[in-house]
């Protein structure tokens, strides 16, 4: 069966303290490609909600005034609404270090204080590692009496500014502050799944796990600790309702929930040692790569990640890496910008010396030339395994913060030809390809609906569609922009080279503050996950 030779056996996963099931069969899963797409969804979903039934989200951060359509409603009047009809809603936020470090403080400190109320608990929460973050997002609604309505979400987009942009890129009219590169208004690309069936249990499970820990919720915070017993918050949740039985299973796909918890002083109950499927799930499934790693992710980090990548490309000559990533880091400066770029530049050198000739990098930008951010974490391997998460391709993700990501294979075998790409008897899967045709077709500008697909399909012809679209782009950026615009969003992408001097200085923070290692020190030693 594929599962067993792509997906993590409880084993493989060694965390015996979590009730997780290694995988779970019989689900429905649908992409939704912009936070436009997810928020309708959400709204339509928690809107349907009735008195009694029970909704669980998780962000990095919340902004309680975020509209989630052109009308609204904001976050903050679609979640109250629900409560007041007897929705009984409990969330899990990031506390956040202070405002000037991170810049999410206050904006979750707001969410929890307009998300209070009876049956409304949203709790801030800094049970992380020293300097770490809760980077998980996902939302589980379960329907009282109506599980056939159960449905969760999970990927990279948070309940907060900016991330209400569309295929066309203009951006939310909401916007976080970002380097000036993005203009008055980021364009802002991400992925996120719904799903049905059997994991809607299993991701409510990650939730109790996490909500049920006995730490006190503001964990080595002082000025939390203070602010709290002054408000009234409480240091540790109440207990949640009973759980139901599990949705009856509903379509096609398999699916396997991986996380990141780091070890830490006072221990997660449910991952005494840390866990990093997240990371134990990339490595197995990396290694069955034989023509097509498609990555996009948000920083592509980390040389001991990259080093993985490598060893891939090496050991099978036929095998192309497509990496699409922010043209720019999100933030500006002399002394935060050098440490946001060391650490791609490091990774994207470690792959090109396996073969550059089969590493390709890009970067978007909408139709009027303004890069767009890409905050996606997806990655498809093969047309067989996909993956879309929290998680980055980064040390942090894979060892430090708290991350969530889902991995499906599809029962289905794609009828479009090449039947196996990777020539190992799995066949190319429904979802898999469809998710990467997805995503290749919006950066293309091609035909949603898949007409003219046929150069997409071979992993060797679409690298070529990929290449040739950037570099027509680059080539009319570089004529000056004269005549019509060449069909596609795709740039190469190059990090701006650093001087030794500025490499010396910025690689420690780098290591220190924005990809530091949650593993403990055996692992670290040994070079493991």
């Amino acid at each position: 069966m594929c599962a067993e030779a792509w997906m993590l056996t409880a084993g493989e996963r060694d965390n015996p303290y979590t009730h997780l099931p290694a995988w779970s069969r019989g689900n429905q899963v649908t992409v939704h490609v912009h936070g436009a797409a997810y928020f309708q969804r959400l709204v339509e979903v928690v809107s349907g909600m009735a008195p009694g039934d029970l909704l669980m989200f998780t962000d990095w951060r919340g902004d309680p005034d975020q509209r989630l359509g052109a009308d609204g409603p904001t976050v903050a009047e679609l979640l109250t609404s629900a409560a007041d009809r007897g929705v009984r809603i409990r969330g899990l936020v990031w506390r956040s270090h202070l405002d000037p470090l991170v810049r999410t403080a206050e904006e979750n400190r707001n969410l929890a204080e307009q998300l209070a109320g009876p049956g409304l608990h949203v709790l801030l929460d800094q049970r992380v590692r020293y300097f770490g973050s809760h980077h998980q997002k996902f939302v589980v609604a379960r329907h009282r009496g109506r599980p056939e309505r159960d449905v969760a979400f999970a990927g990279g987009i948070d309940l907060c500014h900016s991330r209400r942009d569309d295929a066309q890129h203009t951006g939310d009219p909401q916007t976080v502050a970002m380097a000036e590169a993005y203009g008055a208004r980021p364009p802002w690309h991400d992925v996120e799944l719904e799903l049905r069936g059997p994991v809607v249990a299993v991701l409510e499970q990650c939730f109790r796990e996490r909500w049920g820990d006995p730490t006190k919720l503001r964990q080595g915070n002082l000025l939390a600790m203070l602010r709290d017993r002054l408000t009234g918050r409480p240091a540790r949740p109440d207990p949640l309702p009973p759980v139901v039985p599990a949705p009856s299973a509903c379509g096609p796909h398999t699916v396997q929930v991986l996380r990141t918890y780091p070890v830490k002083r006072r221990p997660y109950p449910f991952a005494p040692d840390g866990e990093r499927s997240i990371a134990r799930g990339y490595v197995k499934a990396i290694h069955r790569a034989r023509r097509l790693i498609y990555l996009e992710d948000q920083y592509m980090w980390s040389t001991g990640i990259a080093s993985l990548l490598a060893s891939a490309l090496r050991a099978n000559r036929g095998l192309h890496l497509v990496v699409v990533v922010p043209g720019h880091p999100d933030v500006d400066g002399r002394l935060s910008l050098p440490p946001n770029i060391i650490g791609r530049q490091q990774a994207i050198a470690v792959c090109r010396q396996a073969d550059p000739t089969r590493v390709h990098v890009f970067e978007l930008e909408n139709h009027a030339g303004t890069p767009v951010y890409v905050h996606a974490k997806v990655c498809v391997i093969d047309d067989v395994w996909a993956t879309v998460g929290s998680d980055n391709f980064n040390r942090r993700s894979w060892t430090h913060d708290s991350e969530l990501s889902c991995a499906v294979i599809d029962s289905r075998s794609d009828a479009r030809p090449p039947h196996d790409p990777a020539g190992l008897g799995d066949s190319a899967r429904v979802f898999a390809r469809d998710l990467r045709l997805t995503l290749m077709r919006e950066h293309l500008d091609r035909d949603p609906a898949g007409g003219g697909d046929e150069d997409l399909l071979d992993p060797a012809r679409a690298v070529r569609a990929l290449e040739t679209a950037a570099d027509a782009l680059d080539s009319w950026h570089a004529g000056g922009r004269r005549g019509p615009r060449p069909p596609g969003r795709l740039r190469r992408h190059d990090p701006p080279p650093l001087s030794a001097l500025t490499r010396v200085w910025a690689g420690l923070p780098y290591k220190l503050f924005y990809d530091p290692d949650g593993r403990p020190s055996h692992m670290r030693r040994e070079g493991r996950w």
